[in-house]
């Protein structure tokens, strides 16, 4: 009996408790069955996290490619793998057919060995969401060149830091990306970037928005007359399944992002297991999330976990209000979307256009809602299922992490009942365990506690690149032999899990991980600033915002400050990206602190959420009389 797809709760059920009870068993047995090895491994799991060190499938050979691609040429390449919706809905959409798209990761992987990438080589990919991003990505796999994929919206300081953490000695760019009615200048940002970013030799460039741009003699090379010239075949290389496929940045809660390192077969085996069974992919059904590539959601449910189940997926250029706010609608009914994946952030924006845009559209295709990025809310949860869902495509509400790879904890529709903000069940594989503060599991329901997993998923991220012992310090090290996810969890009183946030300085804005200390450190570069401290406020549409505390090192005259809240949101949009920026700015002559030095975050947090009702014992603080005088001049 193959437990690759799960129909009922029943079937949940007995296949979850195989999957915890005998868990090497039941992962060898989705692995033989269901993919393709050019050498099987010699153990399938083996794991310490007290080093920690986790390998799975250790010993076999494989190329993910092959099992992206190649496998489906025979028997559907002339389905589509990639329908491109561009942000102009003018333009025309583009399919991608699975030969098509051998041809074309072929072709690239000829260019890039042309350039001198080897096996182990890492290759930056800073490209707006177009085809080219998909097939660059791919054609890293092919020829075991380790992809580092980095958002099309962060800063040239951004992508130079994350350029260095990795030594990326090629990035593969557009001349520009659209955004709405607006163009952004990529390749400016690029070359701005390798100033300081000596081990960059070459640098590719798509031609997207057709601008006139520079290109530097020797290092800079138009994408597609070489693509033209490139053979449009190229064999796999056959890699270890241990070795690295990608390194994908996120936040810190302190100091520089964190470069996780996926590896191959683990990764491709639970990417592609998540999604055909959260998603209940059916084969000739059109998936679509909205996802950006450059985070973990598009790496692995728009390209390998869709692509491993010959499955067809959208990619989206544009964003949700452009040329007006149905353009997610409009392509769920142009395309008949059957699976629809995105954020809370953009329901949220959605829900306040009202239902009259949604209901112009035919949405009966959809089967299937999903959400992810963030604890989806109650209002945006049935504004999801009733206006969009029309109360029959239930929506799965996801939790996971870049670090996890895939889905950990998700309803299975048409499977687990669904409850609106609960991630309801643990997905087949996970072990989850809530901890109290003190390193006790809290056992039974209706707990509160530390999230943590307590055995390892093939899908784990196993380390951090060029830093094994800040993985260890970050995940490892909180609970002893567990996984701390660094969020909070409740579960209820049938064992439904729901997530209550970041535990860290870590805030969740429109889905992206935003960690404290890089914002903090960018403020602190403006001459007139003398310290910050950043917290998250309640947004009705962002979910979460930033709130910046800032003392000044001379109290100039107010008149003066609005410029300083143009130039401190500037300076932050140049180091990290607009993403980052502030929403509101209060400047205070002083942070409340213990007497040791932290600054007391959590009285600066319940004054931007307006709840100042208990802000406990402020007496043992350094300078209690502040906070009164933060909390009287709250924005």
């Amino acid at each position: 009996m193959s437990n690759y797809h799960i129909k009922h709760l029943e079937e949940y059920y007995q296949v979850y408790r195989k999957s915890v009870r005998n868990p090497e068993v039941f992962w060898e047995e989705i692995a033989e069955e269901h993919f393709l090895w050019r050498k099987k491994w010699d153990k399938v799991l083996s794991w310490d996290f007290a080093k920690p060190e986790i390998k799975w499938f250790e010993g076999a050979k494989l190329n993910i490619t092959e099992n992206c691609i190649d496998r489906h040429i025979y028997t559907r390449g002339d389905k589509t793998a990639i329908i491109f919706e561009p942000n102009n809905p003018e333009e025309a959409t583009q399919h991608i057919s699975y030969r098509e798209l051998h041809d074309r990761v072929c072709r690239f992987a000829n260019v890039l060995k042309d350039q001198g990438v080897k096996k182990g080589d890492r290759v930056c990919i800073y490209v707006p969401m177009i085809p080219e991003l998909t097939v660059a990505i791919l054609a890293c796999a092919r020829i075991g060149a380790i992809h580092s994929v980095v958002f099309a919206g962060f800063s040239s300081k951004a992508l130079s830091t994350r350029i260095n953490d990795s030594d990326c000695k090629l990035v593969i760019t557009a001349d520009g990306s659209y955004r709405g009615a607006k163009t952004i200048d990529l390749k400016g940002i690029v070359d701005e970037a390798l100033e300081s970013c000596p081990g960059v030799k070459t640098v590719l460039v798509a031609k997207r928005i057709n601008s006139a741009i520079e290109m530097k003699p020797n290092r800079d090379y138009w994408l597609q007359p070489l693509l033209d010239d490139a053979y449009h075949d190229c064999d796999p290389e056959i890699m270890d399944a241990e070795d690295p496929l990608f390194i994908l940045y996120t936040s810190g809660s302190t100091g520089k992002p964190k470069g996780m390192v996926h590896t191959i077969a683990g990764y491709m085996v639970y990417t592609a297991y998540t999604f055909k069974n959260a998603f209940q992919y059916r084969e000739h059904d059109v998936f679509w999330c909205t996802a950006d590539i450059g985070w973990i959601t598009g790496h692995s449910y728009i390209v390998y976990g869709p692509l491993a189940n010959g499955a067809t997926s959208v990619m989206f250029e544009g964003v949700p209000s452009y040329p007006d706010f149905g353009r997610f609608w409009d392509i769920v009914q142009k395309h008949k979307v059957n699976q629809f994946y995105t954020a809370p952030t953009a329901i949220r924006a959605l829900a306040k256009q009202g239902a009259e845009l949604v209901e112009k559209y035919d949405l009966s295709s959809l089967k299937v809602l999903g959400s992810v990025g963030e604890p989806i809310n109650e209002e945006a949860w049935h504004w999801y299922n009733d206006v969009v869902g029309k109360n029959k495509s239930p929506i799965i509400d996801t939790w996971w992490q870049t670090e996890t790879g895939g889905m950990m904890i998700t309803p299975i529709p048409f499977v687990t009942p669904t409850k609106p903000t609960f991630a309801t069940l643990p997905f087949i594989g996970v072990q989850p365990a809530l901890m109290d503060e003190t390193g006790n599991e809290l056992k039974g329901n209706q707990v509160e506690g530390r999230l943590c997993i307590k055995f390892p998923w093939p899908g784990i991220a196993r380390t951090i690149w060029g830093n094994h012992q800040r993985y260890k310090d970050t995940y490892f090290s909180t609970f002893e032999n567990m996984y701390f996810t660094g969020d909070g969890a409740l579960r209820d009183e049938v064992g439904y899990y729901r997530i209550t946030g970041r535990v860290d300085d870590v805030i969740i804005v429109s889905g992206h991980n935003l960690g404290t200390a890089p914002i903090e450190d960018a403020i602190n570069e403006h001459p007139a600033v003398a310290e910050s401290a950043i917290v998250g406020f309640p947004h009705e549409v962002k979910g979460s915002a930033l709130y910046g505390y800032i003392t000044l090192k001379e109290v100039g005259e107010s008149r003066m400050h609005d410029n300083l809240r143009k130039e401190i949101n500037q300076l932050i949009s140049d180091r990290i990206g607009p993403i980052a920026k502030l929403d509101k700015i209060q400047f205070t002559s002083a942070l409340p602190k213990t007497r040791s030095g932290k600054i007391m975050r959590r009285i600066l947090r319940k004054i931007a959420e307006r709840d100042t009702s208990n802000l406990g014992d402020i007496s043992t603080l350094l300078n209690p009389e502040v906070v009164q005088e933060i909390q009287e001049r709250a924005l």
